[in-house]
Order: structure tokens, then sequence, then C-alpha cells
């Protein structure tokens, strides 16, 4: 997967069916304002088990949240806006930000941002192709 508009190339992603809202993991998060906007600046680690590659991205805050996580935990989050890219096909999704630094994936597809793109099979994994292993992704 990638988000361009955040200038991220690649990014491993878990798609989950159970999970309503999608998620991008965020170690940091600065809300500023700008041209009477509110915007966010955040950083990320697009690899997976890796801290030494960083990307810093802003975008435009859509909204705040409270999302509940699958332990059950509450969070208010920050939200935004922005171009997925899976293969050849590419679309506007919301996506929260949150820390999941000590979770598998960096990046969560739920089901809102897919609704009337994709199915699903559970069975399949890596069917836009699978990355180079050089790239830690």
């Amino acid at each position: 997967m990638a988000l361009p508009d955040l200038g991220i190339p690649r990014i491993k992603c878990k798609v989950d069916t159970g999970a309503r809202s999608s998620a991008l993991h965020a170690f940091f998060l600065e809300p500023f304002e700008m041209h009477g906007k509110q915007c966010i600046r955040f950083g990320i680690h697009p690899l997976q088990r890796r801290t030494d590659r960083e990307c810093i991205c802003t975008a435009d805050v859509l909204d705040q949240r409270i999302v509940t996580d699958s332990g059950g935990h509450r969070e208010q989050r920050y939200v935004i806006e922005t171009t997925v890219a899976l293969g050849d096909e590419a679309w506007s999704a919301e996506i929260t930000l949150t820390d999941r630094d000590t979770m598998r994936f960096r990046m969560l597809l739920g089901r809102t941002a897919i609704r009337n793109k994709f199915v699903v099979n559970p069975a399949s994994s890596y069917l836009v192709g699978k990355p180079k292993r050089d790239s830690g992704g």
C-alpha cells in the first residue's frame, strides 16, 4: 500500500474487516493552524520493526474522534483524509493517527476504507506483490 499524499511510497498494511476505522502509526503528533485550518504534523516509521527511517508528514485535520481499540481501550485520535493506493487502485480514505509501534503492522486498513471497493479473501496475502526483502517492509 502507498500513501502518496503523505510521501509514503510503501507501507505494510493489515486489512482488518473487524476494524471500522483505519489507523496509521504516528510516533509524534504536533497540531498547528495554517491559513485558518487545523493541521497536524506527525512522524511515522514506515518500515516494520525499524525506527531508523522516518517520514515527517503534514495533513489537514478532518476530525477528532474517540476510537475503541480491539482491547477495549478508548482513545481520542486525530482523523485525516488522504489518498491510499493499492495495486492499480487509488481512493480517498479517513485514517486515524495513533502509536502503533508495538503492533505488528504500522497501518490498519479498516472496513470503512474498503467498503464497495474490494472483496477480502482471508486465505490470501500480498495479492498485489510482495515487497523486496532489503526494503525492510
